[in-house]
């Protein structure tokens, strides 16, 4: 078994990828785009896992596989594998660098024609982010020892992402990754809460505490009083003006008659 080499990649390639670019060939492989068709596995933030599913991209949109998390990434072109030659495919090497793996089969059985589905696990810490069209996937050719008639159907060749693939997938999975951001998220909220909390008990604590001083005062200020009115004299008898005293008075002379009118004495 001999691998293709570039030189004859551009030989025989034209006819068997849809969509072929000479500049596409990368030594001795075939460099593949991300088509517009993936499905990424749902991770905690995806409020609502009945809806989730796969999804239609257009020319050039953007996508991320969170950290942990498998995707299904289909092909922009169509493969067609001759009945003398067998392929091997893999993921370019900078993406490996990140963290994503390619976790489905490594090659293309003689026969093959379709579209190529790769099933892919972003063991990274981190977003692994992808978008329609980019180059991502190698496939290299290589040569039988003969031609065979133990070949792939040419119906059995994918043509878009079945839903039987997506099912498989379809419920959360819990990476440790996954695991480890859903507890940095709690303890952050759980902080958050303990912080709210402690602002509400502080709030609490100085109007309890304003609260009992106005009830202290007003108790003390009761306390006075009842201990001023019990404690005080009986001013009721100084309320009233003394006693008069009656002493004898010297007798006044009366004043002298005055004359009669007509002049006699």
């Amino acid at each position: 078994m001999a691998f293709w080499s570039g030189e004859k990649l551009k030989e025989e390639l034209a006819p068997l990828i849809m969509g072929y670019d000479e500049k596409a060939i990368d030594c001795a492989a075939y460099t593949l785009r991300i088509g517009d068709e993936i499905y990424i596995s749902p991770d905690h933030k995806v409020e609502t896992l009945s809806q989730h599913t796969k999804q239609k991209l257009q020319p050039g949109e953007g996508f991320a596989i969170p950290p942990g998390q498998f995707a299904f990434l289909t092909t922009k072109e169509e493969i067609t594998v001759p009945d003398t030659a067998i392929a091997f495919i893999s993921i370019r090497a900078r993406p490996k660098f990140r963290g994503l793996i390619n976790i489905s089969g490594f090659h293309v059985d003689p026969g093959y024609k379709g579209q190529l589905v790769f099933s892919v696990l972003n063991a990274g810490p981190t977003p692994h982010h992808l978008e329609e069209g980019q180059k991502l996937f190698l496939i290299w050719f290589a040569d039988l020892d003969r031609k065979t008639a133990m070949k792939k159907d040419d119906k059995e060749g994918f043509t878009g992402l079945d839903t039987r693939l997506v099912n498989d997938i379809s419920g959360e999975i819990l990476s440790l990754q996954n695991l480890s951001e859903r507890q940095r998220e709690l303890e952050l909220e759980l902080k958050s809460d303990l912080s709210t909390q402690r602002e509400k008990i502080g709030q609490l604590d100085i109007v309890f505490k304003t609260m009992i001083g106005l009830f202290i005062a007003l108790v003390t200020g009761v306390v006075l009083l009842f201990v001023q009115g019990f404690w005080s004299p009986d001013t009721s008898s100084m309320a009233q003006p003394p006693a008069t005293v009656n002493t004898p008075q010297p007798a006044q002379p009366s004043p002298p008659s005055a004359p009669p009118a007509d002049g006699s004495q």
